[in-house]
């Protein structure tokens, strides 16, 4: 088996699960060659992944969640970090700044605003029989939704998400420095809007970020940029992938679409859980070794790098039965897509009312879905979903 978890191309249908089945069965973890760096270990089972995401005293979130180590590129942001790419207790400060907004009792506050932009996205495209899936209706929730918190014109939410396509995307699969002038943009943006909520604050997440403090001091605007740019990147992957990427699971295993249609309302929450186990939309994270640690049998070094694949984790079958199964009444779905420990995702109980929503409004108000086109995946080893899903579809 051609081990390969850096190239594009190996997730360019999805994730790499024939890869991924002869890693846990041989390799669980892994030491994979890097062209241009030192090399990482790649971790694929399920109670690994779970055991390093929760131990940030021995694998550390610093220098970055990413495989390559941070280059030139990143010298713009000086001494600054993204909250991602702390450890406690600096994490755990920059995280209380938006948590309340975040706890699930304030995501079911917004539960009927985000339930009426789920009719609003689908009234935009019922008449036409035929959609990009992810950019006019997968897409849209997650932009409206964060432009919304930030205090934002809605539309300016959708111009936001096309530059986080292009961060995202492998960097030989785009234009030399996309992904670098991606993030200048979204900085400036975000300087426009830190300049409009200092001068006029309202009841939105930016101006609760720009008046809050950390260690009795307020976020400088490097911070707020690095800020603005995660909650901008982070609010839409999940949501947008795991919508499109799930859909098209469905209508793989019409037999699934089928039971879930029975009754929707009662069995959304459990479909839901399961097509988050089954698209995974996050592929990896990486860490990094504090200091020497066995972990599956092999001796990690202080330095190495340590990168979790969650869409391995939630396919092995010491954890999951019929793993590579859609089953969406799957009991006690303990499935790992949004993180453990210090690091789960700070989104999850937003992103599961969105998922419900637009899911809810796509399969009751749309029906006997056709792909027009093979779905083109995003060049990514980082994130996976489609970038494009053209489908024809008649109204339910």
């Amino acid at each position: 088996m051609k081990i390969d978890l850096l190239s594009p191309a190996s997730f360019a249908a999805g994730q790499p699960h024939a890869q991924f089945d002869w890693l846990r069965d041989h390799s669980p973890v892994h030491w994979h060659e890097e062209p241009d760096g030192p090399g990482f270990w790649a971790v694929t089972r399920y109670d690994d992944v779970w055991a390093v995401d929760r131990d940030f005293q021995a694998f550390s979130s610093e220098p970055t969640i990413m495989i390559t180590d941070p280059g030139a590129e990143s010298a713009a942001f000086g001494p600054y970090k993204m909250m991602l790419m702390m450890d406690p207790p600096d994490h755990t400060g920059f995280r209380k700044l938006i948590r309340s907004e975040f706890t699930l009792p304030s995501a079911k506050l917004r539960g009927e605003r985000i339930q009426a932009l789920a009719r609003q996205i689908i009234d935009a495209v019922i008449e036409k029989g035929e959609v990009d899936f992810v950019a006019e209706v997968a897409g849209e929730m997650p932009s409206f939704v964060i432009a919304e918190l930030m205090g934002l014109p809605l539309d300016d939410g959708r111009e936001l998400y096309a530059l986080t396509e292009a961060i995202h995307t492998a960097p030989e699969a785009q234009a030399p420095g996309a992904g670098g002038m991606a993030v200048m943009k979204m900085f400036e943006y975000g300087s426009k809007v830190m300049a409009e909520k200092r001068a006029r604050p309202g009841d939105d997440l930016a101006s609760r970020l720009l008046a809050a403090e950390v260690d009795g001091r307020r976020l400088d605007d490097m911070e707020f940029l690095l800020f603005f740019l995660l909650l901008v990147d982070a609010g839409g992957d999940t949501t947008r992938n795991l919508l499109s990427g799930g859909l098209l699971s469905l209508m793989e295993n019409p037999d699934q679409l089928a039971w879930l249609k029975a009754d929707l309302t009662g069995r959304l929450p459990s479909a839901r859980e399961e097509l988050l186990r089954y698209s995974s939309p996050v592929i990896y994270m990486r860490r990094t070794a504090r200091h020497d640690v066995e972990l599956g049998g092999q001796q990690i070094r202080a330095g190495d790098k340590v990168v979790m694949y969650f869409g391995s984790a939630n396919r092995d079958g010491a954890k999951f039965d019929r793993p590579g199964a859609l089953d969406l009444s799957r009991p006690d779905n303990a499935q790992i897509a949004f993180g453990a420990g210090a690091h789960n995702c700070l989104g999850q109980h937003i992103a599961r009312i969105e998922i419900d929503a637009m899911l809810h409004e796509v399969l009751s108000r749309m029906t006997d879905f056709e792909l027009v086109a093979p779905p083109e995946w995003l060049a990514s080893n980082f994130i996976s979903g489609p970038r494009v899903m053209p489908l024809r579809f008649k109204r339910a």
